[in-house]
């Protein structure tokens, strides 16, 4: 009889732990972020230590910045952390987002094939080297797909007074794909690109592609997280989003973006509490 209600007590407890750790998984926040910030394997290095921390499991849906705002926008996520300020403060002032806050920064670079057709790398201003590869013709590959990157690199035509699509013939190439895969293009046919350093630090098949411009304040990257609005969907994790959110722009969190690095060289530079 002893062994009889040892034994039932002993299945009794396997059960609450079992219950405890399914429950203890199912807590978890949707975080939408860019593909830049999954490509450049920064996630893997730091959302370990912030579930370690407080339990909260964060699964990353990792596109396009405007697709992360549209997901946000859904109710599809309960952190939107990107890359394209103004959209970001359009995203809070239309009552999606509760507050925004800097997280970290590093830049864009233009990168080009080593024979450089459009000599690019004679140039120091990224309005010059837009300008040379439109007057060369030299082709240029373009994410096309509304991402943070894809915003960036038309507000510089833009202010290069250039309709790239407008003119474009075989020169210039949209591939609609992530920054990767748009790497991917653009090293199989030797063509110019814009892309965030991180994402082509980590990419292995570079080809024959240089970085050919860099370091002009106008390729400045910086990105920002917004906890989504319960008001506009009840059904958001507003109290787990947070702990996120006020763990990334901690001490700890800014400390592990520092820490971060990617061929010996850092890949972001953390700065909420610039």
């Amino acid at each position: 009889m002893y062994l009889r209600v040892v034994f039932l007590v002993s299945c009794l407890l396997a059960m609450i732990c079992s219950v405890g750790a399914v429950l203890a998984s199912d807590r978890y926040i949707t975080l939408a972020s860019t593909t830049s910030t999954e490509n450049s394997g920064l996630f893997d290095h730091l959302l370990p230590a912030f579930t370690k921390k407080t339990g909260i499991e964060v699964r990353v849906v990792a596109v396009g910045t405007g697709k992360a705002i549209k997901m946000a926008q859904s109710g599809d996520a309960d952190v939107l952390f990107v890359h394209h300020r103004d959209s970001e403060d359009r995203f809070v002032a239309e009552g999606y987002g509760l507050q925004r806050y800097d997280v970290m920064y590093n830049d864009f670079v233009i990168v080009g094939p080593a024979n450089d057709p459009a000599s690019l790398r004679s140039l120091t201003t990224v309005t010059e080297g837009l300008n040379a590869i439109v007057n060369s013709e030299s082709p240029f590959t373009s994410r096309g797909d509304d991402s943070g990157t894809h915003k960036k690199e038309l507000s510089l035509w833009e202010h290069a007074g250039i309709d790239a699509k407008g003119r474009a013939s075989s020169w210039y190439r949209e591939t609609g794909t992530g920054m990767g895969a748009t790497l991917n293009v653009a090293s199989g046919i030797n063509s110019y690109t814009l892309t965030d350093r991180a994402t082509w630090l980590k990419f292995a098949n570079k080809g024959e592609l240089q970085i050919l411009i860099e370091g002009d304040p106008m390729l400045f990257n910086q990105y920002g997280v917004i906890g989504v609005n319960p008001d506009k969907h009840p059904h958001v994790k507003r109290d787990d989003a947070r702990a996120l959110i006020e763990w990334l722009i901690s001490q700890e969190g800014q400390e592990l973006i520092n820490a971060y690095q990617i061929v010996g060289q850092q890949g972001f530079f953390a700065n909420a509490n610039k």
